[in-house]
C-alpha cells in the first residue's frame, strides 16, 4: 500500500502550511506567510518567503524567529511590513506584543515601526503612492495617550486584575473575550521613520529622566513613546467597539481612510461607512441605511471610485442578496452592478485599469475568480478549474492577478493567472504533498427537484470486488461550501485508512443561488436533512462503495447536522458530533452574538428544528467532541447532549457506547498538533470499531 504524509498522523501535521500572500508593486515578487510545525511538535511558527511571481526562480527565506510573523504587506517602495512579536532589542525585556516591522526593500535586518503597550492587531490599510498605512490596535478605554495605556496596562498587571466591566453587547468574540481593551484605528505616517544615531540617543536621554524622576512608580510604564519612531495617530478616539470594522480601504496618497464601522443596535448593530480625513481625523458618515449592512470596502488606483458590498439584514422570511455597489469616493451617484448575477462576493479589488472589479465566490463546488465590469456588462469566469482562489493580488503592470488556491486534492498554493484565465503555478518552499485520494464530483436530484451536488474522495483500490466504507462528512456554517482544502477537517486522513469521504453541499450552501439557500432557510432539519440523505443513497448506490458500513460527521452546523442525523435516522453504524448545536433554545441565549439567532429563526422553528427533542430516538452511537473555549457554539452544547444521552440511553450501570472527548484549552477549532492528532485518533478508533469491528481502542495521548 502506497504511503503519504496522511498515513501517519505525525507526518501529516508536519506538513508546511501556506497561510497567506502580498505582490510587491512592481509585480515581480510574491511573499507567501508559511507555517511549519516547531520542534517539539506543540506549535506551529510562522516566517515570510519570497518568490518570483512569473513562474520562475526558487523560494527565499526572509525572516525567522522564535516568535513568527504574519500580516505581510508592501509599502510602495518595495519594503515589507509584517507584525512580529519577535524581541525588540530597544524594548523592556519583558514586552511580547506583537509590533509591526519593516524589512527594508534594498537589504538589512528587520527594524521595529512600533512599540505600543498592547502591541498591533493587524495592518488595517496601505496606500498605494505614499509611505503611510493604518494599522489597527486596542487601546485601554480611559486611555488619552499611549503613554496612559502603558501606564493603565502596568497597574492592571501590576495588581493582576483580570476583571472586565462591559456595558455593550456582545462581550465575548469566537474564541477570545472582548476587553478591557477597545478596537482602534492609528495612521502611521512612515516619512517620520526615523533610524539615526542622535534619534536613538534622544530616546535613551528621555527614559533616562523618567527613569530617575522620584515621582514615577514604574519609569518603563510612564516613558514616552519613543521618539525613534513614528507616532501612531489615533483616527477613533472613544471608539466603542464602532472600530471592529468589516473592512477598510486608503486611498493611494494616503490622506482618507474608508472603514466599515459598527453601529451597536441591541443584540445586533449594522454597518456603515465612514470617510475618515487622515490628517485631521475627522469622520464623515458616507453611506448608511438602517437595516443594512455596508462592508468590504475598496478604492480604486486612481482615487476616485468606492466599491463595496450592501447587505440587507436577513429576517427568518429568507435570506438576501449581498450585492456590489460602486460610487464616487465622497459616497455620491451610488448605483449597483452586476445585478443578476446570484454569487456572494468573498473578496473584492480594482482591476489593473479600474475599469472592473476583481471578485471571488464560491460557486457549484469551487471558488473561482470573477471580473465584474463597472459599465454594466456581463459577469466573467477568469478561472474554470476545480479550485477556490484566496488572496487575490492585482499586478498593476499587466493586469495579470496573483493568488492562493486549493482544492481537496490540493493545498493552498501560489499561482500566477493570466488575463486569459490561464494558471502558472510558482515555486513554492511547501510543496505539494502526494494525496491518496481521487476526487470526483458527484451529484442528485432533491425532492422538490434542485441538484444537489458534493466532492467524492475515494481511496485507491475501491471496487465492485472491493467497495470503501462510507463516511458523509456535513461542512458547517451552515452559509458555506465544501470548495477548498481544510488542515482541521482533512477527508485525506480518512481516504488513507481506506473510507470514501463524501462531502456534499445540501440547501443553505452558498455557491448555488440564493433559491438554493432558501430551501433550507429558517428550517434546518428539513431540506439540509433531506438533501444530505438524498445525496447519501445516489453515492451509497455506486458499486465501489459499501452501504452497509457508513457513518456521519460534522462540526459546529455539520454538528448540529449529525445530532440532527441521529435522532430521525439509524442508517449509520456511527456519528462524530463536533461543536454542536444541540438545544436551540439554550444555545440562541449563549452563543457569542444571540442577536443574529433573532435574525434567521422564528421561535416556532426554533423548537421545531432543534435536535434535543429526538433524543430518544437516538439509536446511532456518538462521539460527542467540544472545546471548553468555543464562545460561538458554548461548551454547555455538548455538555447538555452528553447528559441527556445519558439519561436516555446509558446503562443502569453508568456505561454507554457513546463517547465524550472533551478539550479544556481548545476553541470551536481544535488548533494545537497533539490534540489534532488526539481529535483523529478518537475519531478513527470510534469509526474503527463501528465500522471496520476494530477492538476498543484508547488513543496514548488520553493516557
Amino acid at each position: 500500500m502506497p504511503t503519504t504524509p496522511f498515513h501517519a498522523l505525525d507526518d501529516y501535521i508536519a506538513l508546511p502550511r501556506i497561510e497567506a500572500l502580498a505582490l510587491s508593486p512592481d509585480g515581480t515578487r510574491a511573499v507567501l506567510t508559511v507555517a511549519t510545525l516547531t520542534k517539539d511538535a506543540t506549535g506551529y511558527e510562522r516566517s515570510l518567503w519570497q518568490v518570483p511571481a512569473n513562474g520562475d526562480g526558487a523560494p527565499r527565506r526572509l525572516t525567522r524567529s522564535a516568535k513568527g510573523e504574519s500580516g505581510a504587506v508592501f509599502l510602495p517602495g518595495g519594503d515589507l511590513l509584517f507584525v512580529s512579536a519577535r524581541p525588540d532589542t530597544e524594548a523592556a525585556d519583558a514586552e511580547d506584543a506583537g509590533q509591526l516591522w519593516l524589512l527594508p526593500a534594498a537589504g538589512g535586518e528587520a527594524r521595529p515601526v512600533t512599540r505600543l503597550t498592547g502591541g498591533v492587531s493587524d495592518i488595517a490599510a496601505v496606500a498605494d503612492a505614499a509611505e503611510r498605512l493604518v494599522l489597527a490596535a486596542a487601546l485601554l478605554p480611559s486611555a488619552e495617550t499611549l503613554e496612559d495605556d502603558a501606564r493603565l496596562r502596568a497597574e492592571r498587571t501590576k495588581r493582576k486584575v483580570s476583571a472586565i466591566l462591559h456595558d455593550t453587547y456582545p462581550v465575548r468574540h469566537w474564541d477570545h473575550d472582548l476587553g478591557p481593551a477597545e478596537p482602534h484605528l492609528l495612521a502611521l505616517d512612515l516619512a517620520d521613520l526615523a533610524d539615526t544615531l542622535a534619534a536613538v540617543a534622544d530616546e535613551a536621554d528621555a527614559v533616562g529622566a523618567d527613569a530617575a524622576d522620584p515621582g514615577t512608580t514604574d519609569a518603563a510604564a510612564t516613558q514616552p513613546y519613543p521618539a525613534s519612531l513614528p507616532r501612531p495617530v489615533d483616527l477613533t478616539p472613544r471608539p466603542g467597539r464602532t472600530a471592529d470594522t468589516a473592512g477598510t480601504a486608503l486611498t493611494p496618497d494616503g490622506a482618507t481612510l474608508v472603514a466599515a464601522m459598527h453601529v451597536a443596535e441591541g443584540l445586533t448593530g449594522r454597518y456603515r461607512l465612514v470617510s475618515i480625513d487622515v490628517a485631521t481625523g475627522a469622520h464623515t458618515v458616507l453611506r448608511d441605511e438602517e437595516g443594512v449592512d455596508l462592508e468590504a470596502p475598496a478604492i480604486s488606483h486612481d482615487g476616485a471610485t468606492l466599491a463595496y458590498v450592501r447587505t440587507v439584514k436577513t429576517t427568518p422570511a429568507g435570506p438576501t442578496e449581498q450585492e456590489l455597489w460602486v460610487s464616487g469616493l465622497d459616497g455620491s451617484s451610488p448605483r449597483r452592478i452586476a445585478a443578476e448575477w446570484d454569487r456572494w462576493p468573498s473578496g473584492i479589488q480594482f482591476d489593473h485599469d479600474d475599469q472592473a472589479l476583481i471578485v471571488t465566490a464560491d460557486s457549484d463546488g469551487r471558488g473561482p475568480v470573477f471580473r465584474v465590469p463597472l459599465d454594466g456588462g456581463g459577469v466573467e469566469q477568469i478561472t474554470r478549474d476545480d479550485f477556490t482562489y484566496t488572496h487575490v493580488r492585482v499586478d498593476l503592470r499587466t493586469g495579470d492577478l496573483v493568488a492562493l488556491r486549493s482544492s481537496w486534492v490540493a493545498p493552498s498554493h501560489p499561482v500566477r493567472i493570466a488575463r486569459d484565465g490561464a494558471v502558472t503555478p510558482l515555486a513554492s518552499p511547501a510543496p505539494l504533498p502526494t494525496v491518496p485520494a481521487t476526487m470526483t464530483e458527484v451529484d442528485t436530484t432533491a425532492a422538490d427537484g434542485a441538484r444537489v451536488r458534493g466532492w467524492l474522495l475515494l481511496p485507491e483500490g475501491a471496487s465492485a470486488a472491493k467497495p470503501a466504507p462510507l463516511l458523509l462528512w456535513i461542512h458547517g456554517g451552515p452559509l458555506n461550501s465544501w470548495n477548498a482544502w481544510s488542515w482541521r477537517w482533512n477527508p485525506n486522513l480518512a481516504v488513507a485508512r481506506g473510507y470514501a469521504v463524501l462531502l456534499p453541499d445540501p440547501a443553505l450552501s452558498t455557491g448555488y443561488g440564493l433559491d438554493f439557500i432558501a430551501r433550507g432557510w429558517n428550517s434546518w432539519g428539513a431540506a439540509p436533512y433531506t438533501d444530505l440523505m438524498a445525496i447519501t443513497d445516489a453515492v451509497e448506490a455506486r458499486p465501489d462503495i459499501d452501504e452497509t458500513r457508513t457513518a456521519a460527521m460534522g462540526g459546529s452546523f455539520g454538528g448540529y447536522m449529525a445530532n440532527w442525523v441521529a435522532g430521525h435516522t439509524d442508517r449509520f453504524r456511527a456519528i462524530v458530533t463536533h461543536a454542536s448545536l444541540w438545544a436551540l433554545d439554550q444555545f440562541a441565549g449563549t452563543t457569542d452574538h444571540a442577536g443574529y439567532w433573532k435574525s434567521i429563526f422564528t421561535t416556532e422553528a426554533m423548537a421545531e428544528n432543534s435536535p434535543h427533542r429526538a433524543v430518544a430516538d437516538i439509536r446511532t452511537p456518538l462521539l460527542v467532541i467540544h472545546g471548553d473555549r468555543d464562545y460561538r457554539v458554548p461548551i454547555g452544547e455538548s455538555l447538555r447532549l452528553w447528559a441527556e444521552l445519558m439519561e436516555h440511553h446509558g446503562g443502569s450501570d453508568g456505561s454507554t457506547v457513546h463517547r465524550f472527548l472533551y478539550f479544556p484549552d481548545e476553541n470551536h477549532w481544535v488548533l494545537k498538533p497533539q490534540h489534532a492528532v488526539v481529535w483523529y485518533d478518537t475519531v478513527f478508533a470510534f469509526l474503527g470499531e463501528h465500522l471496520l469491528g476494530e477492538e476498543p481502542t484508547r488513543p496514548a495521548g488520553l493516557g
